[in-house]
């Protein structure tokens, strides 16, 4: 037997695009929830921003479920059922948290009450339905298409956010409380319905490219964690998307208050600025996808070089914007910024091409069980880093009592973050099992 046992020549680019509409159409869910009910939490209710920044950090929180959503997914004959189910938690949240939204024009126990049951079935949602369409796309992509799988499903995704985002908002003018139910609801029909279609019949299609791990579904879900963490290189994995994904998100809450308070940019500035970013992101996204797919095909080496780029590119370009916070309006903040996003997005696609090439390499875990490890792990740090970016932020304003001086250590605290989690990358073993794979079929 062979690691290609099935015959299966894995996914081709129109299957790995229908798996990348799931994925777009959870961004645009996602985007209900922690974009546009934030700003009508904070704007059209008064609510303090420090309510909907706990309801999202919570969300993040109950993503902490993701180990055991994959192992369940491992256990299972097929793993679409996992992602229909997560995709309607994830709907039903959305639009309960929309109408908990609504109900804070008189803000009282039942309004806060459906928004934390809200955003605990979106977290819910996310992690059963993203790490199940992970192991998925793991599980049917042959080694050498990773990068560029990886690429597809999140520029997809993130399409999928601006596209729900900018549909929403031309339809939210004037706003009514009608309008924000009537638009969200379209918003969340139209996504779960596209992500059905996009999923029928496409795990009986196409079977897994590599043998299946029978011990997988008999293994309890404490012994699957065991045995992860006790290898080396999927332990090391764990840290590396923790310190990366951390320095990642802190920047989040961060740079549009940096472009409005150092260089006075008005909040339409400071939005097209972020823009900017999203812009250089999916330039990287793309960059890395494809040279990351042509080198390992051509040369049989692993995505880490294309890692160390991004977080290292991200360094410079973060430090560049703490000289900026020194140098003022003289400094080129706008190639700069795009820089940053061209990086991220090396780094980011080039991340999730190798977590998925790790994923099949575990000797009995499945690719479910895994996923969801590194999922959870990137999903604390989304968590913490916006959290304590905004904090550290607020708290060295005050202390000090110069803007500059707070964005500079932050973000050169960034930096240093990236290139620690470059410095972990360099020993972390990478994409193994698609050398086995390669020798095996030669």
């Amino acid at each position: 037997m062979t690691s290609m046992a099935s015959g299966s020549a894995g996914l081709g680019w129109l299957g790995v695009i229908r798996l990348g509409t799931v994925q777009a159409a959870l961004g645009a869910m996602v985007m209900v929830a922690t974009s546009l009910i934030n700003r009508v939490m904070v704007v059209e209710y008064a609510i303090v921003a420090a309510v909907p920044a706990a309801l999202v950090a919570w969300h993040y929180a109950a993503q902490i479920c993701r180990p055991l959503w994959g192992h369940r997914s491992d256990r299972s004959a097929h793993r679409t059922p996992w992602i229909v189910w997560g995709m309607g938690i994830l709907a039903l949240g959305t639009l309960l948290a929309v109408d908990a939204t609504i109900f804070m024009r008189e803000p009282g126990f039942r309004s806060y009450a459906f928004a934390f049951v809200g955003f605990t079935m979106i977290g819910l949602g996310i992690g059963m339905s993203g790490t199940a369409l992970l192991a998925l796309l793991a599980s049917r992509v042959v080694p050498e298409r990773k990068p560029a799988a990886a690429a597809i499903c999140w520029t997809m995704m993130i399409a999928g956010i601006v596209i729900a985002a900018g549909t929403s908002g031309s339809f939210l003018d004037p706003y009514s409380e009608q309008r924000l139910a009537i638009v969200c609801s379209f918003v969340v029909l139209g996504a779960f319905c596209a992500a059905m279609v996009a999923l029928r019949g496409i795990e009986e299609r196409y079977p897994a490219v590599a043998a299946p791990k029978p011990a997988a579904a008999t293994m309890s879900f404490g012994d699957v964690l065991r045995e992860i963490w006790a290898d080396g290189a999927a332990r090391r994995f764990t840290w590396f998307v923790f310190i990366a994904m951390l320095a990642y998100s802190m920047q989040d809450l961060v740079l549009e208050p940096f472009a409005g308070l150092v260089f006075g940019m008005s909040p339409g500035e400071s939005t097209r600025l972020s823009g900017l970013q999203h812009s250089g992101i999916l330039v990287g996204m793309l960059v890395a996808g494809v040279a990351g797919s042509f080198y390992t095909k051509r040369f049989g080496e692993n995505l880490k070089l294309w890692i160390m780029m991004g977080c290292v590119g991200s360094a410079v370009m973060l430090a560049g914007l703490a000289l900026a916070a020194n140098v003022g309006l003289a400094w080129p903040l706008k190639a700069n910024i795009f820089g940053l996003g061209v990086a991220n997005g090396i780094f980011a696609v080039s991340a999730v091409g190798a977590m998925l090439g790790l994923a099949s390499d575990g000797k009995t875990a499945g690719e479910g069980a895994r996923m969801g490890v590194w999922g959870a792990s990137q999903a604390i740090a989304f968590g913490l880093g916006g959290l304590i970016g905004a904090v550290l932020v607020d708290q060295l304003r005050r202390i000090t009592g110069e803007d500059s001086t707070a964005f500079i250590t932050v973000f050169a605290l960034e930096a240093a973050l990236f290139l620690f989690a470059a410095i972990v990358a360099t020993g972390t073993p990478m994409q193994r099992r698609a050398a086995r794979t390669q020798a095996v079929a030669a």
